[in-house]
């Protein structure tokens, strides 16, 4: 059985996030073709994820014990270190990822339990696990240098050990005369089809 930790990063409403009509589907698929495994879903507006402060930096920096995970901010941690598959649900925010993403990334970031320092440098801990980010944007950005949402998310993950990673973008949303529901669309059944096998 698998643990799968879908974070979810857009201030709009489920109805309304184009994004989300497309991971919310990807998830559904998911479950029907691994309905043992565990998905847990982590909104991180709903969470109030919010920046680090001068005062979490003593146990983001000090020892990881017992204590340590039960943390306001660590435990999102070990939290993502616990599972063995992410969705990454995160419209295109001015050309990169929306600022709640970042600074979640900033609370899993943490030396000793996503990556550790080694007399070669840093090492990735996650290996062995995939992920995918599903990403909605207003143009048409594939393979363009203004992107920097994907190419963050993918090194960052690279980062902790992870390079099984795909992506599934919705381009040209915002495009005037382009058919939002129909890429819409062609997300959602792209999205299926990668679930079945996620």
């Amino acid at each position: 059985m698998s643990k799968v930790l879908y974070i979810k990063a857009n201030i709009k409403e489920d109805g309304q996030s184009r994004t989300f009509r497309v991971s919310d589907s990807f998830v559904e698929e998911y479950k029907k073709n691994n309905p043992e495994d565990e998905v847990v879903v982590l909104d991180l507006y709903k969470e109030k994820i919010d920046f680090l402060r001068p005062e979490d930096l003593g146990k983001i920096f000090g020892p990881k014990d017992e204590e340590s995970k039960n943390h306001q901010k660590l435990k999102y941690a070990y939290q993502f270190a616990e599972a063995d598959k992410y969705i990454i649900a995160a419209p295109m925010w001015n050309l990169s990822i929306p600022a709640i993403l970042k600074a979640y990334i900033d609370y899993v970031s943490v030396t000793g339990i996503t990556f550790k320092y080694t007399a070669e440098g840093p090492v990735g801990l996650l290996n062995d696990r995939k992920a995918v980010h599903i990403v909605s944007r207003g143009g048409g950005y594939d393979n363009s240098p203004y992107e920097m949402g994907d190419k963050y998310l993918r090194t960052i993950l690279g980062f902790f050990g992870i390079s099984d990673i795909e992506t599934i973008a919705i381009e040209n949303v915002d495009v005037m005369g382009v058919d939002v529901e129909s890429k819409v669309e062609d997300g959602i059944k792209r999205a299926n089809l990668i679930a079945q096998k996620f």
